[in-house]
């Protein structure tokens, strides 16, 4: 099981995407990294620290806020040879360069009978918290997925980060990276961290075994769902819990296995819940596993509202351990009487007590 404490030797997760960055460009001379913010004091929470110090600004450069126009030279690079690391500090502002992405560098291999590739990796920061807003804090990974030609990565943890980061670089064709920039203090030792060559785009991790009931999330959804399942392992109930890693290609192999075993699914998914990436799970579980279901699938996502920007309102408007540790109980039709405030530690706008700032 993942640690989720502060230790002696730790890394945490933008720490590893700043690393997987440096080796990268290390290895291959002709990679770029570019964005709005990545020669920044801050780095973009860290992770391009020092890069443009190391490697020059032709190759970790600044760009001017012209989102659609950067990422279609970020397109025309990785066309002609130049793999390329794209950075949008939020996914909301990435939403001006959709037609980059839809349009051209998802067909590309497609039109070109997969003579041409296109090897773009786009960093997008998704997320919540300090009051960011309806237009700074979506989560659309459902979007991306619905695209023909695209791989969608969603790490949650320190462990994964650099080598799902890696993958998604070393993909000849266009890969969305998706960052919930709470996930970026998640710690880990760095004895753990996962090693080349050991995982692949595509590939789910069972992150806790059990046989009572299946748990799915992805991103802070799933370091949510570790804290939920952890919390009702203490008291009884078995969950296993899938941390996806990737939602296209899905694991559906991994999903299948393990409702088959347990009969139940809850899918947790920080997206609104119409047209939901926990609906598409769902729906393939009902089609391919409809025999072994003992009960509903069930899902916990964001209400079908703008989120709001008052600290009060949010507070009622995020989920979090405590409502899928209720909900696995309901589902599991228990009759556990747990003392919430031992789970509930976390401020509902920041990912732990020492979260400093949005940027």
């Amino acid at each position: 099981m993942y640690m989720l404490n502060q230790e002696n030797k730790m890394t945490d997760f933008a720490e590893q995407i700043r690393i997987g960055l440096d080796e990268a460009l290390d290895q291959d001379p002709k990679l770029i990294v570019m964005g709005l913010g990545v020669t920044d004091p801050k780095g973009i929470f860290g992770t391009t620290l020092g890069l443009p110090q190391k490697y020059g600004r032709e190759r970790v450069l600044e760009t001017p806020t012209s989102e659609n126009a950067v990422t279609g030279i970020g397109v025309g690079l990785a066309v002609t040879g130049h793999k390329t690391v794209m950075v949008h500090q939020r996914l909301d502002f990435f939403l001006l360069a959709m037609d980059q992405l839809v349009n051209s560098a998802a067909k590309w291999h497609y039109m070109y009978g997969g003579q041409q590739s296109v090897p773009i990796t786009i960093r997008l920061i998704t997320g919540r918290g300090w009051g960011q807003g309806p237009t700074h804090s979506q989560n659309l990974h459902s979007w991306f997925t619905h695209i023909p030609g695209l791989k969608v990565v969603m790490p949650a943890f320190a462990q994964e980060a650099k080598e799902l980061l890696r993958l998604s670089i070393d993909d000849p064709n266009p890969v969305l990276f998706l960052e919930d920039r709470w996930c970026h203090v998640q710690k880990a030792e760095l004895s753990d961290v996962i090693t080349r060559g050991s995982i692949q785009l595509g590939q789910a991790e069972i992150l806790v075994p059990g046989d009572s009931l299946t748990v799915v999330a992805a991103g802070f959804s799933a370091v949510e769902s570790l804290r939920a399942v952890s919390f009702l392992k203490e008291r009884g109930i078995n969950a296993e819990l899938i941390n996806l890693r990737t939602l296209k290609p899905l694991d559906t192999a991994t999903i299948f296995s393990s409702v088959k075993k347990t009969g139940r699914i809850l899918v947790v998914d920080s997206g609104a819940e119409i047209a939901s990436f926990a609906s598409e799970v769902i729906s393939q579980v009902s089609r391919n596993c409809f025999d072994a279901l003992t009960s509903a699938p069930q899902m916990i996502c964001a209400p079908d509202v703008p989120e709001p920007t008052s600290h009060g309102v949010t507070e009622e408007f995020k989920f979090g351990a405590v409502d899928i540790a209720k909900k696995i109980i309901e589902m599991m039709e228990s009759n556990i009487n747990a003392d919430w405030t031992t789970l509930n530690n976390v401020p509902h706008d920041a990912p732990n007590s020492t979260y400093m700032g949005p940027f």
